[in-house]
């Protein structure tokens, strides 16, 4: 089954995600800022990576950024997930790589065919 990273700092969210995605079958791992989110990825290899977007220590946009250097990780598919819906926020995450951007609140259903949909795209 796939691999899947969270990168989320508030410990609801991150447990709620991370609980759906379990019991939807995916192996999940999470981190709790974007810096661990980057250590994580490079360590784990995950087959898709879920981020919010402000995080401490770093962004869930400089976690990205430095996530598509990395030639292992460069393919591996980023979804943010935020409640920040403007325009100009969706584009910078799409222009630092992200594949999709998710608004928070989603319904878990929801959050798993996003998911599932995703990873058939890239073949996982």
């Amino acid at each position: 089954m796939a691999k899947i990273l969270i990168a989320e700092d508030e410990p609801d969210i991150r447990e709620l995600v991370a609980f759906t995605l379990r019991f939807a079958g995916y192996e999940v791992s999470a981190a709790s800022n974007g810096e661990e989110a980057v250590q994580m990825a490079s360590r784990e290899n995950p087959d898709l990576i879920l981020m919010d977007v402000r995080m401490p220590r770093m962004t869930g946009y400089d976690a990205c950024r430095l996530i598509k250097q990395d030639s292992k990780l460069k393919d591996t598919p980023v979804v943010f997930l935020s409640a920040k819906g403007q325009e100009s926020e969706i584009q910078t995450g799409l222009d630092v790589g992200a594949e999709e951007y998710l608004l928070k609140p989603f319904a878990p259903d929801q959050l798993t065919d996003r998911v599932k949909a995703i990873l058939a795209k890239f073949g996982k």
